[in-house]
């Protein structure tokens, strides 16, 4: 079945000056037209698409990437407001519109906002929201400790950053294990560090535990071969040195190297550490 809003590997069925028509199953056959073609197109090849409605509400399909799907979240800039609502710069011809009934505060032109796309089920038509609280935290949490995820940097608070997990939950990410710049609107990678008996989530932007150390000491050895074999780094370095070079905190830098100075594989020196080449 064809999904309105996401992308879908659809079968091209027909050509015509103006495009190529695709299989849309029980959409019947959907257009892609002739500026999104790709090159060497023939009839029973498998594009793969994105399905959305023109300036006049009839399906069609495109090859361009939005920078955002139904059933996701992201950070978009207002190109222009009207009675109707708020028109978002999406990446295609057509804006996204967040009703003003699905706005938390009115929208303004040139300002960037997160927000929720989905289909409504009364127009049929594609849109967005900014009341995010309400397609979060309705699934059952299934997560591990220390899966990776996906996450969107939302909000900056008095003890962190709240951000949205795999477009499914809340999570809180805190100051105090930040060790990169991050922004609101930033998708980034992060581990599931806690799940609280009131079901809120901590989440980390480095694996946790050994794994953590592993990676910290590849990233140790690969910048050594990058820099003639030496870094003016050492366990007597500041947490912020650390940090700018590294994105960690101290104490995982003084188990990376400690953990590579076991293995041989460096000498730690006085005001850096240098690659073992015996």
């Amino acid at each position: 079945m064809v999904k309105v809003g996401r992308y879908n590997a659809l079968k091209v069925i027909k050509t015509v000056d103006f495009g190529v028509y695709l299989d849309g199953e029980d959409k019947g056959e959907i257009l892609l037209p002739a500026r999104y073609i790709p090159e060497n197109c023939r009839i029973g090849d498998i594009i793969d698409v994105f399905i959305y409605f023109d300036s006049e509400d009839r399906i069609i399909a495109t090859t361009e990437k939005p920078y955002i799907q139904v059933g996701e979240f992201a950070y978009l800039k207002v190109k222009s407001t009207n009675r109707v609502g708020a028109f978002l710069d999406w990446g295609l011809m057509k804006d996204l519109l967040v009703p003003f009934r699905e706005q938390r505060v009115d929208m303004k032109q040139g300002y960037y906002y997160i927000v929720y796309a989905y289909l409504d089920h009364e127009s049929g038509r594609i849109v967005a929201s900014a009341k995010l609280n309400k397609f979060l935290n309705n699934l059952p949490i299934d997560y591990e400790i220390n899966q990776e995820v996906d996450l969107l940097v939302v909000q900056e608070t008095e003890i962190g950053y709240k951000v949205i997990i795999n477009n499914t939950h809340w999570g809180m990410v805190y100051y105090n294990e930040i060790f990169c710049n991050i922004e609101k609107g930033d998708h980034i990678k992060g581990y599931i560090k806690h799940i609280r008996k009131d079901e809120k989530i901590d989440v980390v932007l480095q694996p946790v535990g050994y794994e953590k150390i592993d990676t910290l000491s590849s990233e140790i050895l690969r910048s050594l071969h990058e820099n003639e074999g030496y870094i003016p780094l050492s366990d007597k370095s500041s947490a912020e040195q650390i940090a700018e070079h590294f994105s960690c905190s101290k104490k995982n830098f003084k188990k990376a190297i400690g953990a590579l100075y076991k293995q041989r594989l460096i000498l730690i020196l006085e005001n850096g550490i240098r690659l073992n080449e015996k």
